[in-house]
């Protein structure tokens, strides 16, 4: 039978050990996060963090700003934040609306109080194997690996999907030396020939391409570990919304696998857990109080 890795009960232990971390710390960590434009999904995921915050005791504010804010403003906005030592994580949600430039945005939040690690400084350290902080999405995976006995030492991972915000700083962590790496990885795209030969070799398979169900039983091999990492919405009439959310693994390859995530409640828990994580680093590194 397959495993279930149950993203919601690792996060919820993860949260607990942050919350009680806290509380030894006597630290109040705050969060700060831009919100521009009014984007459905990346309001339910603001709310989500902001839950999660009070939940065990980071301090959020959320910072509105309309759909047509100008490039200029937003960065004021980042660097206000950036100045303000009760702030020790900004976040600026994504999607951003056109034609705000992301890369720009990424940029302007100080490196240490990048808690999504988008800054290229925070990706170069990632690269060199000293991260400031690992991002939260692949942090995320590498503790459900480990948390749920999959280590992924010494193990071929397949990653089908490059992407800046889950593929590549993934790959990299996995194929690092030493806890939660070691991995052999192998990193696929929408040029690689054969998709399917080469995810069919795989003992962990990562999959993060934003394509509802792409991957499908024929091009697993039985025991594989399947870590879905696709967040898509499709239509459901029976849905009370009329939508509902879907992985990029389709449900028959859950039958073949010896060990796979759910969608939702599998990466998804484990990405704001990871974030809280990372806030909290950031206001031990540089505690309340403090310029």
């Amino acid at each position: 039978m397959s495993q279930l890795i149950d993203g919601k009960a690792i996060a919820a232990r993860i949260r607990t050990r942050v919350r009680d971390d806290i509380i030894r710390s006597g630290i109040t960590p705050g969060l700060g996060v831009v919100l521009v434009g009014d984007h459905p999904p990346s309001r339910i995921y603001v709310a989500r963090k902001r839950a999660a915050c009070a939940e065990v005791g980071i301090r959020t504010e959320i910072i509105e700003q309309p759909v047509g804010i100008d490039m200029d403003d937003l960065l004021t906005e980042i660097r206000t934040l950036n100045a303000r030592p009760n702030i020790h994580g900004i976040i600026v949600q994504r999607p951003l609306p056109p034609p705000l430039d992301a890369l720009a945005v990424a940029n302007a939040v100080a490196p240490e109080k990048d808690v999504d690690c988008l800054h290229p400084e925070n990706v170069g350290l990632l690269l060199l194997g000293q991260p400031r902080f690992v991002p939260p999405t692949p942090k995320g995976i590498r503790e459900l690996l480990i948390q749920s006995g999959n280590n992924p030492a010494g193990r071929h991972v397949v990653m089908v999907g490059r992407g800046p915000l889950v593929g590549r700083p993934l790959a990299v962590l996995l194929a690092q030396h030493g806890a939660g790496g070691d991995a052999t990885v192998t990193v696929c795209h929408r040029a690689t020939p054969d998709l399917a030969a080469i995810t069919r070799t795989a003992d962990i398979l990562v999959v993060a391409i934003g394509n509802p169900g792409f991957v499908t039983a024929t091009m697993v091999r039985a025991g594989v570990v399947v870590i879905d990492a696709g967040i898509n919405r499709i239509p459901d009439p029976t849905a009370p919304n009329g939508t509902r959310i879907v992985g990029d693994v389709a449900p028959s390859v859950y039958d073949i696998a010896g060990a796979y995530t759910p969608v939702p409640g599998g990466v998804g828990p484990m990405t704001v857990a990871m974030l809280l994580e990372n806030v909290l680093e950031a206001a031990k590194k540089r505690p309340q109080g403090s310029s």
